[in-house]
């Protein structure tokens, strides 16, 4: 079983809806299923936080339900065991390489935008505080970013 780990700042908006549209994409995917474990976390978040409203209404235009998140402080999560951490922005990445050191070790840290090797950025720009349209260029920056990690053949 593969593990694989969405992180962003509070874990309420990006990271979340990242790990929700992976686990809807694995489940949908006879091939896939039962062979990736998804999970999220946010760098500078309580434990328990409620995804964003727009994050959770954004997601439900895309037939998801994530209602059920909380939020998961970096520092209270399996992050250590994860085969693959992907970062929603560089700062991101750095701090989870700066405070496990395991991780750096490992190799298995990156911006999502970097591993999929999208040229025009390494960061998802957070929508935090935009309007619901903010929430849905996020959404569908991150969808494109899933079609690709998936194509990748990196789930075994």
């Amino acid at each position: 079983m593969q593990k694989i780990m969405f992180v962003c700042t509070g874990n309420t908006c990006r990271s979340a809806m990242a790990a929700a549209m992976l686990r809807d994409k694995i489940e949908k995917n006879e091939a896939l299923r039962g062979k990736v474990e998804v999970y999220s976390s946010g760098i500078d978040t309580d434990n328990g936080y409620r995804a964003s409203i727009k994050s959770i209404e954004t997601m439900e235009e895309h037939g998801i339900d994530m209602f059920w998140h909380r939020a998961t402080n970096m520092y209270h999560s399996p992050i250590a065991d994860m085969d693959l951490v992907l970062c929603a922005e560089k700062y991101h990445k750095e701090q989870v390489l700066r405070d496990f050191v395991q991780l750096r070790e490992k190799g298995n840290v990156y911006t999502l935008k970097e591993y999929v090797k999208d040229k025009n950025t390494m960061n998802i720009e957070d929508p935090y505080g935009g309007d619901i349209n903010e929430y849905r260029r996020c959404a569908l920056e991150i969808e494109e970013c899933l079609d690709k990690l998936l194509a990748m053949n990196i789930f075994k």
